[in-house]
């Protein structure tokens, strides 16, 4: 097979692993060094334009042959799809290659289980060793862990990228049990907890060996079983806490061709995997527990976004008065974010906050308006039902497919 046509397969059975953007990477060059490449200080992450611009990863599969039959995968055992591999060199010289045109940043590797997962996980690190050491290639490397693996290649992988990945797909251990039967998430677990491990031993002897800089990611996959939002954020939840993630990917199930029956037949809806992501923020930045998002089981609603459901829910902690709330109060209000929540904090340390402030930091008037207190305004009832501000504040409805079977062929 022709390498564009095994790239052409590979790459785009690599499109359903939303885990590739990254964040964290340390600032690397090779001015005045040996070799080629570059990170920054911002990170990469994967993106491109409807015309193919702007492309920052090469984020392929070294195959997509695979000895496991997940029921939500395309690259199942099962699966009727084309199949390709890739040899180590082959992968090495696309990523130089592209580089060198300008077309990437870094490289997102990951794979099918192919013999062993030992065996595997020894070629996706052969690629990085061989960019790394025989390429003098600086730039960005993210590697997918087959958790199976045998620690040392997993250690051995941290010492060549610079993020890990180890991709929980479920919440639950009966849906993995279920649709992932050969996969168990403890033995995902284990792997997530030996990259923390090494980790914090990087952190905590700055001479220790390089290992994974930019941290390590999971992805869950949403609407692919029965899990519930409550479950899919009460997980997230856990594994940012006892393995210190650096994100928790969310990718919306997309059902294939000739999907087995274990599987929905729809897609869940797209607005879901978003408002995961609003939720998911919250937890990471705002001090947010899943709980107070979602304290009993059931989604997160489509109409409005978390923040403002919650405050909604929560109406006796609002109007708040920006003058005397503390400063992670302030982030709290609907349509006030953590920069604008420490700008009102350093503000009111010279003078009283006013409304027209709000406006000039470009905060969502409409949104805020209900719930607080500035020096010179009150909103004009503090009762208002949340039923009406909820309805006054939703999300325009879109306009329903006229067709919606033409529109899911």
């Amino acid at each position: 097979m022709e390498l564009t046509d095994k790239l052409e397969i590979l790459a785009d059975a690599a499109k359903y692993d939303a885990s590739c953007a990254s964040s964290g990477a340390p600032k690397r060059h090779s001015i005045g060094k040996d070799g080629f490449g570059a990170t920054t200080g911002m990170g990469i992450c994967h993106s491109y334009t409807p015309d193919g611009r702007c492309v920052s990863l090469l984020k392929v599969l070294l195959t997509n042959y695979c000895l496991y039959d997940c029921q939500y995968c395309v690259n199942r055992r099962s699966s009727n799809v084309p199949r390709a591999r890739f040899s180590v060199a082959e992968v090495v010289k696309l990523t130089t290659d592209f580089y060198l045109r300008n077309y990437i940043d870094g490289l997102f590797l990951s794979s099918g289980i192919i013999r062993s997962a030992d065996y595997t996980m020894e070629q996706l690190v052969q690629v990085a060793r061989e960019l790394r050491e025989v390429h003098q290639f600086r730039g960005y490397i993210h590697l997918k862990t087959i958790p199976d693996a045998d620690p040392a290649l997993i250690a051995a992988a941290g010492r060549y990228a610079d993020r890990l990945s180890v991709n929980i797909e479920l919440p639950t251990q009966d849906s993995v049990q279920k649709l992932a039967p050969e996969k168990s998430v403890h033995t995902i677990k284990l792997a997530m907890g030996a990259i923390r491990l090494k980790l914090d031993e990087k952190a905590g002897e700055p001479k220790a060996p390089r290992f994974a800089p930019a941290g390590q990611s999971t992805q869950m996959i949403v609407g692919a079983d029965a899990s519930d939002d409550q479950q899919i954020l009460s997980t997230a939840e856990t594994l940012y806490g006892s393995y210190k993630l650096k994100r928790v990917y969310y990718s919306a199930f997309s059902p294939i061709p000739q999907s087995p029956k274990s599987v929905p037949l729809a897609p869940p809806p797209m607005l879901r995997e978003h408002r995961l992501y609003q939720a998911d923020f919250l937890l990471r930045s705002y001090g947010f527990k899943a709980g107070e998002l979602l304290p009993a089981a059931g989604n997160l609603a489509l109409d409005i976004d978390p923040k403002l459901a919650w405050a909604l829910a929560h109406r006796e902690h609002f109007p708040l008065d920006l003058n005397r709330a503390e400063p992670h109060m302030i982030a709290r209000v609907p349509g006030i974010g953590l920069r604008n929540a420490q700008r009102l904090a350093d503000l009111r340390r010279l003078r009283q906050i006013r409304y027209a402030d709000l406006s000039r930091l470009r905060c969502s008037m409409k949104k805020i308006a209900p719930f607080i207190i500035t020096a010179d305004y009150r909103p004009a009832s503090d009762t208002t039902p949340s039923e009406h501000l909820r309805r006054a504040m939703a999300d325009a409805p879109q306009q329903m497919n006229l067709w919606p079977e033409l529109q899911a062929a």
